[in-house]
């Protein structure tokens, strides 16, 4: 069998974090067995369905990588074929038309509800002649579900699960303005789409009991089912805006990159021994559906800022250089050729400490400053009167090295540290206070090489003279 798996959001908001890793685990699982992973956009809500929504799923899912391999399907343009198939479940027999009204329905369920019974419908229409009611009356098709017996789900995660099909009342399948319900448009297109897994979050899993009898009554092959416990939060309560993130585009606007989102949602329910940090070709290479546990997993984002970190520092330079640099320029500081320059030179070293983009972009933004800086009140401290004679000393001894390079400059701050009779320490944090503005950054020697030596001296300049 072919595999071809589906990621089937509904555009009513953000790519959640629940339905990027579905989306994530479909694409490997594809990926892993060679066949195709498709997109479906569950569109048929038109009041919610915005472009906008359309446009942000799927600006979040091509920068999480997952691209997919046939033209998206939008289930609105599918709606002619949801209905003939709706009529060929009436014309069988498997299906019939209810002609009840929205009172009568409202009634049903009081009465369920008072005498202590579940709300559904009582299957009054199930045998009775369509001719008995009233002229041109509107009516919905309903599946004629089996009355007896259990419908059994052979779940690839939660393994067989059933339930009595008398707990299962007759579905509406078209609504009496012809359009579909959401049970039946995910049968039909699931089905005309070839897939053969569906992998899922576990809210859906008693949908897969309705969804099969549909499957049956039309006489097709279910796809094999395969439903994802849910992520909960820290503290095990539903995930919410209280524990932080939730959704692609919010951990993306905090600098996690997207190699690091998937990595650790990868390992968020689903595990190959003691391996952490996979490529995406480890990932397609390792991933099927018997390493996915059961039990909820809890978002722990002490963990992912920590997997970010790895994948920073895996990072290519350059283009790390490119997002921060375009980080600045949206904050309003202008980064020019030399500045940007500044950026990779140093980037080795900044990307070291770093555990988001903002962290990195925070740290690398003294590369674009201009003079007079903008000190922390750390650094502001270090730059005493007697520290300010020194680094004016200093600038003498830095001013002829040729070439101004990080392994010259170490040698004359050592000289210029023992001339002086002071630790390099002693040094170096003024020094770096005077130049960046702050007391963290890469080496010094590194730090003032990546500055060159105009600007090194501007700043050491704007300090002493100030």
């Amino acid at each position: 069998m072919s595999v071809r798996t589906r990621f089937a959001p509904s555009p009513t908001g953000l790519l959640h974090v629940g339905n990027a890793r579905a989306a994530l685990f479909n694409f490997l699982f594809a990926r892993h067995h060679g066949g195709a992973f498709l997109l479906r956009i569950e569109d048929t809500d038109r009041a919610r369905s915005t472009q906008h929504a359309v446009d942000v799923l799927l600006d979040g899912l091509a920068w999480m990588g997952l691209e997919w391999d046939e033209p998206t399907v939008y289930q609105s343009a599918r709606q002619a074929r949801h209905a003939e198939v709706a009529h060929a479940l009436l014309a069988a027999g498997h299906a019939y038309r209810c002609y009840c009204t929205a009172d009568e329905l409202r009634a049903m369920r009081e009465q369920a509800t008072a005498e202590g019974r579940a709300p559904r419908y009582d299957g009054r229409w199930r045998d009775r002649d369509p001719s008995d009611a009233p002229a041109g009356a509107p009516f919905t098709i309903r599946l004629r579900a089996p009355q007896s017996g259990e419908t059994v789900v052979h779940d690839l995660v939660q393994g067989e699960v059933r339930v009595a099909n008398a707990e299962l009342d007759d579905m509406i399948i078209l609504r009496a303005d012809g359009t579909p319900t959401y049970q039946h448009a995910v049968v039909v297109d699931d089905h005309d789409m070839a897939v053969s897994h569906v992998i899922r979050g576990d809210d859906h899993l008693t949908n897969s009991f309705r969804q099969a009898q549909i499957y049956a009554a039309m006489g097709w092959q279910r796809p094999e089912f395969a439903h994802l416990p849910l992520i909960h939060g820290p503290d095990g309560g539903k995930l919410s805006k209280r524990h932080g993130a939730q959704s692609v585009v919010e951990f993306r606007d905090q600098g996690i990159l997207p190699e690091a989102l998937c990595n650790y949602l990868l390992r968020l329910g689903w595990g190959h021994g003691d391996a952490e940090i996979l490529s995406r070709e480890e990932q397609i290479a390792l991933f099927d559906l018997d390493g996915v546990g059961r039990s909820a997993a809890r978002m722990d984002y002490v963990k992912l800022a920590q997997v970010n970190g790895v994948w920073l520092r895996r990072a290519g330079d350059a283009r790390l250089t490119a997002e921060v640099t375009n980080a600045l320029i949206a904050r309003g500081t202008p980064v020019d050729e030399t500045a940007a320059a500044r950026i990779l030179a140093l980037m080795g070293g900044l990307k070291e400490r770093a555990k988001s983009l903002l962290d990195l972009t925070d740290s690398a933004a003294f590369l674009a400053a201009s003079v007079p800086l903008t000190f922390e009140p750390k650094a502001q401290a270090l730059l005493s009167p007697e520290n300010r004679m020194m680094l004016r000393d200093l600038a003498a001894e830095l001013s002829p090295i040729e070439p101004f390079d990080a392994a010259a400059i170490d040698t004359a701050l050592r000289r210029f540290a023992d001339r002086v009779g002071l630790k390099l320490g002693q040094v170096a944090q003024p020094l770096r206070a005077a130049v960046t503005g702050s007391t963290m950054s890469p080496g010094i020697d590194a730090t003032l090489a990546a500055l060159g030596r105009d600007e090194t001296l501007a700043r050491i300049g704007a300090i002493c003279n100030g």
